[in-house]
């Protein structure tokens, strides 16, 4: 009876975490799962993930998530695991300068990769570290900006931000893919009398078509 609960969704959304080894992506994906923090975190081989069920407007949804390894020599397991994602957080750590300037090339394997309406969200972790801070949030909202992507400072450490950045992504996949049902809709034509549109079984499509099914 709580296997059949725990598979009972209404969607599922693929989300990849990717940036640079070190920058805490690990501990972002165990604090949103599960409330944990881990001080001797090693570094991800190849890739991981993990799941969430949440409530989102009368829906449920299981997040999956998948953490990539930073490292360069991993990087061709990696980018095919871009295929399917709906949702992708690029992180990267605000107190070492070079994870964020590490972010435009990591943004260009993500497009080249990943579809081309996936939601976006930069992520810079470790704000507890305030006094060790070298990237301004000036600097990275700028960048955001330019790159038409979302932005949030968070510490996993501190559960600051976490749960927050993963509703708002989550947030902006749901309604990405209620427009994109309710578009294809409208390219089907005005529905005849007494018709109704169900904006559901669309959304569902779509999701089983580019999320993995596990």
């Amino acid at each position: 009876m709580a296997s059949r609960v725990e598979h009972h969704y209404d969607y599922l959304f693929k989300i990849v975490l990717i940036g640079d080894s070190g920058v805490g992506k690990s501990n972002i994906l165990t604090r949103f799962t599960r409330n944990h923090f881990c001080l001797d975190s090693k570094s991800t081989i190849g890739v991981e993930f993990a799941t969430k069920t949440l409530q989102m407007e009368g829906k449920t949804i299981k997040a999956q998530i998948w953490d990539t390894a930073g490292q360069e020599r991993y990087r061709a397991i990696t980018s095919a695991y871009y295929r399917g994602a709906v949702g992708a957080f690029l992180v990267y750590d605000m107190t070492k300068k070079q994870t964020f300037d590490n972010v435009q090339r990591w943004l260009c394997e993500l497009r080249d990769h990943a579809d081309s309406n996936i939601a976006i969200m930069m992520v810079g972790n470790k704000s507890d570290l305030k006094h060790l801070r070298v990237v301004s949030e000036d600097d990275a909202q700028e960048l955001a900006e330019k790159e038409a992507i979302s932005f949030l400072e968070t510490s996993a450490l501190e559960a600051v931000n976490v749960d927050n950045a993963f509703q708002t992504i989550l947030t902006q996949i749901y309604h990405n893919i209620s427009k994109r049902a309710l578009a294809a809709a409208a390219e089907a034509g005005p529905p005849s009398k007494g018709t109704s549109i169900n904006v559901s079984d669309s959304t569902d499509a779509f999701t089983k078509r580019n999320c993995c099914s596990n």
